[in-house]
C-alpha cells in the first residue's frame, strides 16, 4: 500500500470513445502491482477523460474502465528515479459487445459508476428494468422515488428537474415526471443523477436533475438492438435502436410501440366534525388504465471534419389512453349511527396526447485541446385532448333510488404546449488545467388549457357548471447567462460559477380575464471544491442555489372532477421557492466494489407544498400554496461489493430531517420529521449462464405538514439468459412480488381526519427477448509511451 512519504510517479492518459472520440467523462483507472496483482491506487477521468495518478516507485499495470464499454488492461509499465512520468496517451475503448464472429468474455460492468458530482446508472445491467417504463426505471434507482401519478422524487423533494440527452423534452416538460409513464425503458442507455449541478445547468430543480440518456450508435455500419416484450396484467411491446453509418453520414432510429393495462384499487375513511355532528365516508375506487403509447426518435450526424459535426433529430411521441375508475361512497353519521346513502360513480375517459420535438445541434472542436462551442436550437410541439363521461347514481341507505344523486356530467380539456430553446455554450482552456465556461439560453413556452364541465339537465340537455369552464393561457419567457471558471492541481480542483436568470411569466384566464403578471431576476452561484487523497478516494464540497418556479399544472386553477368527494387543482397566485443547497461527498473506489457518501443540507424559503382542506359537506380540495420554508438535513450512502464471483451486492441508504414551518397558513401546520429508505439488490450467478436478481425497498413513515405517511415496503425479483450464442437475453421479472407496494397516508386538519390506503399498480410479471445484431469490434490497444 503506497505512502505519501515514499518516492512517487505519475501515471497519465486520457480516455475516449473508439468510434466517436467523445472524452469519456469520469472513467475508471486502476493501478495494480505487477507482481501480486494487488490494488495500490486509482483514480476517476475528469470532464475531458483526462487523469493523473500518483504512485510509489514499483511495476504495475493499469485497468481502465467505463460503463457499457469494454475494458482495457495496460502493458507493464515501471515508474522509478528515471522514469517519473508514464504517459498511456490515448486510451480508446469500444462498447462492450459481442460480435457475429466471435464471442467476447468479460467482467461485469457496475450498474453505477460514481462520480463526485453526479451518479450514472447503466439501467441495461438491472434485470428488474426489462420490459418496464422509463417511471420504472426510475423508481429503482437509488435516491429516487416514483409515486401512483408518475411523480418524481429525488431524496424525498418532488421539486426535480428532468432532462432527456441534457435538454428539456417533451416526454416530461409539460406534465413533468407523469410523462415518462409511456416512454419504454428499453429505449434508456442510461440515467445521471445530479444533486447538487453546477451553474452551466438551469436552476430549476431545488433536489438537482435527472438526466435520461436515450440511446444512440455512431458506429460504422449497421448495427442495432431489438426487444420483445409480454406481460400480465397486460404488458406487450416492441422496441428497435438502429443506426447505420456510413463514412462521414450516422443514421439513426430509435422506435418504440407499448400496450399497458394498469390496474389499481384503494380505499378512504373520512370523519368530518360539524358541530356537535360527525359524517363519516368510507370510499372505495378501483380501476384501470390502458394505454396505446408510439415512441419514435430519428435524425442524423453529419461529420462535416474531424471538429464540426452537425447533427439533426425528430421526436415523435403518442399515447392513446382508455381510463376507467369506479368509486363507491357510503355516507352515515354519528346521529343515525348507521348507513344513510350509498352512491356510484364511474370515470370514463379517452385521452389523446401526440407530441413532436425538432431540434438542432452543431458542435465545433478547435485545435487547442478542450477548447469547443456548442449551438443547440430544438422547438417542441404538444397537444392533448381530454375527454371524460362521469356516470353517477345515487341510492338510500334501504336501496330505494336517490334522484337528487344521480347525475351524467361531462368534462372536455384541451392542452397546448409550444417551446422554442436556444442555447449555445463555449468552453475556453487556460493554463495547463483550466478552463473558462460560459453560455447564453433563452426559452418561450406558451400553454393553453380550454377547460369546460357540462351536466344533464332535467330536459337532457348539457348545460355548464358554474365556475368550471374558461380558458387558462400561460405564458413563459427566461433567459440565462453563466459563467464559470475551474481550475486543478495533482490533488485539488475547484470549480466557481454564476449564472444569472430572468423570468417573465403571465397566467390569464380568458372569461374571467383574470390577468397575473410575473417578472423578477436572480442570480445562482455555485461552487465544487474536490480533494483526490490516496487510494482511490476522493471528497468533493458544494454549494448550490436553486429555483421552484410554480409549473403549468401547479398555477392552473381547474380541477380534477373525477372523484366527486376529492378534487385537486392548481394556484394561480404560487410564488416560487428558493433553495441554498450545501453537500460534503465521499468516494471510495476499492479492489471488489465502491462506497460513496455525503451529508447535505437544504434551507427552502417559499415552500411549495399541497394543503388539503375540507367543506362541512364532506367535500376536500387539494391545492398548493406557500409555506414560510423548510430546513431539511440528510446523510446517503451507497455502495457495491462483489463477496464472490458468483456475488454482487448492491446496498443504498438514505436518512432525512425535514423541519416544515406553515405557521403563515395555519399554526397548525408545522412539522418535524425524520424518515429513511433503503434498497438492497443481490445478483447471482448461477450455473448454465443464469443470472438471478433479488431487490427489497423499504421507505420508513415520515410526518407531513398535515399528517403522516405510512412505510412502503416491496420486493422485486428477477432473472435472464443469454440465448442465440450470446446475441440475445431473455428476462423474466416480477415486481412487487407479494402485491405490497401500498401508499398509506393519514391527513388531519381542524375540522376533519381522513386515512387513505391506495395501491397504485398491481403485482406485474414479464418476460422479454433482447437482441443484438452487429455490435462493435474490440477496442484498439494504445500505445505505452515513455
Amino acid at each position: 500500500m503506497p505512502f505519501l512519504g515514499f518516492a512517487q510517479g505519475t501515471v497519465k492518459g486520457q480516455v475516449k470513445d473508439a468510434q466517436t472520440a467523445t472524452a469519456l467523462s469520469f472513467s475508471t483507472i486502476r493501478i495494480f502491482n505487477n507482481a501480486d496483482q494487488k490494488l495500490v491506487g486509482g483514480n476517476i477521468a475528469n470532464d475531458a477523460g483526462e487523469f493523473s495518478i500518483q504512485n510509489p516507485y514499483g511495476t504495475y499495470y493499469a485497468l481502465v474502465e467505463f460503463i457499457g464499454y469494454k475494458s482495457f488492461k495496460s502493458a507493464v509499465f515501471t515508474l522509478s528515479k528515471e522514469k517519473k512520468t508514464i504517459d498511456l496517451g490515448l486510451i480508446q475503448l469500444a462498447a462492450s459487445s459481442s460480435t457475429l464472429d466471435e464471442v467476447v468474455v468479460q467482467a461485469e460492468k457496475s450498474t453505477m459508476v460514481l462520480a463526485l458530482d453526479k451518479k450514472i446508472f447503466n439501467v441495461g445491467k438491472d434485470l428488474s428494468n426489462a420490459g418496464g417504463s422509463a417511471s420504472d426505471i426510475l423508481s429503482n434507482i437509488p435516491s429516487i422515488s416514483v409515486d401512483a401519478e408518475g411523480g418524481v422524487k429525488l431524496r424525498g423533494s418532488d421539486n426535480v428537474r428532468i432532462l432527456i440527452d441534457g435538454k428539456p423534452s417533451g416526454l416530461v416538460s409539460f406534465k413533468g415526471g407523469a410523462g415518462l409513464q409511456q416512454l419504454q425503458g428499453s429505449l434508456i442507455e442510461k440515467v445521471e443523477i445530479i444533486t447538487n449541478p453546477s451553474a452551466r445547468y438551469e436552476a430549476e430543480g431545488m433536489s438537482g436533475i435527472i438526466n435520461i440518456i436515450l440511446k444512440k450508435e455512431q458506429k460504422q455500419g449497421f448495427n442495432g438492438s431489438f426487444e420483445l416484450i409480454s406481460g400480465n396484467p397486460a404488458n406487450y411491446g416492441v422496441s428497435a435502436n438502429v443506426n447505420y453509418r456510413h463514412r462521414k453520414v450516422n443514421f439513426f432510429v430509435n422506435y418504440g410501440i407499448s400496450y399497458r393495462d394498469l390496474r389499481g384499487n384503494g380505499t378512504l375513511f373520512q370523519n368530518v366534525f360539524s358541530n356537535d355532528t360527525t359524517f363519516t365516508l368510507n370510499q372505495t375506487n378501483s380501476g384501470s388504465v390502458k394505454g396505446l403509447n408510439n415512441n419514435i426518435k430519428g435524425g442524423l450526424d453529419f461529420f462535416l471534419t474531424d471538429k464540426d459535426i452537425f447533427t439533426a433529430s425528430y421526436l415523435l411521441r403518442r399515447s392513446d389512453v382508455r381510463r376507467i375508475t369506479d368509486f363507491r361512497y357510503d355516507d352515515s353519521n354519528n346521529k343515525t349511527e348507521t348507513l344513510h346513502t350509498i352512491t356510484y360513480r364511474q370515470q370514463d375517459e379517452t385521452e389523446t396526447e401526440p407530441n413532436s420535438e425538432y431540434s438542432i445541434t452543431y458542435k465545433k472542436s478547435f485545435d487547442k485541446k478542450g477548447q469547443e462551442l456548442v449551438t443547440d436550437i430544438r422547438y417542441l410541439d404538444y397537444w392533448e385532448r381530454s375527454d371524460q363521461t362521469f356516470k353517477q347514481n345515487g341510492f338510500w341507505a334501504d336501496g330505494k333510488p336517490n334522484s337528487a344523486n344521480t347525475k351524467l356530467q361531462k368534462s372536455l380539456n384541451d392542452e397546448a404546449e409550444k417551446q422554442i430553446l436556444l442555447q449555445v455554450d463555449y468552453i475556453q482552456p487556460i493554463g495547463k488545467e483550466g478552463k473558462i465556461e460560459t453560455g447564453l439560453r433563452t426559452s418561450f413556452r406558451d400553454m393553453t388549457n380550454d377547460y369546460s364541465v357540462t351536466q344533464q339537465n332535467a330536459s337532457g340537455n348539457f348545460e355548464p357548471l358554474a365556475g368550471l369552464t374558461n380558458n387558462f393561457v400561460y405564458n413563459e419567457n427566461i433567459s440565462a447567462a453563466y459563467g464559470i471558471i475551474g481550475n486543478k492541481t495533482k490533488k485539488f480542483s475547484y470549480q466557481v460559477g454564476l449564472r444569472a436568470e430572468l423570468t417573465n411569466v403571465t397566467t390569464t384566464l380568458k372569461q374571467t380575464n383574470e390577468v397575473n403578471p410575473r417578472e423578477y431576476a436572480n442570480l445562482f452561484p455555485s461552487t465544487h471544491f474536490t480533494m483526490n487523497l490516496a487510494n482511490e478516494n476522493a471528497l468533493q464540497i458544494s454549494y448550490s442555489r436553486r429555483v421552484r418556479r410554480p409549473t403549468y399544472n401547479d398555477l392552473s386553477p381547474f380541477v380534477t372532477f373525477s372523484d366527486q368527494r376529492n378534487y385537486f387543482s392548481g394556484n394561480p397566485n404560487l410564488n416560487p421557492e428558493f433553495t441554498n443547497a450545501f453537500e460534503l461527498g465521499h468516494l471510495k473506489y476499492f479492489e471488489k466494489g465502491s462506497f460513496s457518501s455525503s451529508l447535505y443540507y437544504r434551507q427552502t424559503s417559499g415552500k411549495i407544498e399541497s394543503i388539503r382542506s375540507v367543506n362541512s359537506s364532506g367535500i376536500s380540495t387539494t391545492l398548493p400554496l406557500n409555506l414560510l420554508g423548510q430546513n431539511s438535513y440528510g446523510a446517503e450512502f451507497a455502495t457495491t461489493y462483489s463477496p464472490a464471483k458468483w456475488w454482487k451486492l448492491d446496498f443504498s441508504w438514505s436518512f432525512f430531517r425535514a423541519i416544515t414551518d406553515g405557521s403563515n397558513v395555519s399554526s397548525n401546520y408545522k412539522s418535524d420529521t425524520y424518515s429513511w429508505f433503503t434498497r438492497q439488490t443481490s445478483k447471482f450467478n448461477l450455473p448454465k449462464g443464469v443470472d438471478l436478481q433479488v431487490r427489497a425497498n423499504y421507505e420508513a413513515p415520515q410526518q407531513l405538514a398535515q399528517g403522516r405517511r405510512g412505510y412502503l415496503f416491496y420486493t422485486d425479483l428477477a432473472m435472464n439468459k443469454d440465448v442465440f450464442k450470446g446475441k440475445g437475453t431473455l428476462t423474466l421479472n416480477i415486481l412487487d412480488v407479494f402485491n405490497s407496494r401500498r401508499v398509506r397516508t393519514i391527513t388531519e386538519g381542524v375540522n376533519f381526519y381522513s386515512n387513505r390506503d391506495f395501491l397504485p399498480r398491481q403485482r406485474q410479471i414479464n418476460l422479454t427477448l433482447s437482441y443484438r445484431l452487429n455490435q462493435a469490434k474490440s477496442a484498439s490497444k494504445p500505445k505505452l509511451e515513455e
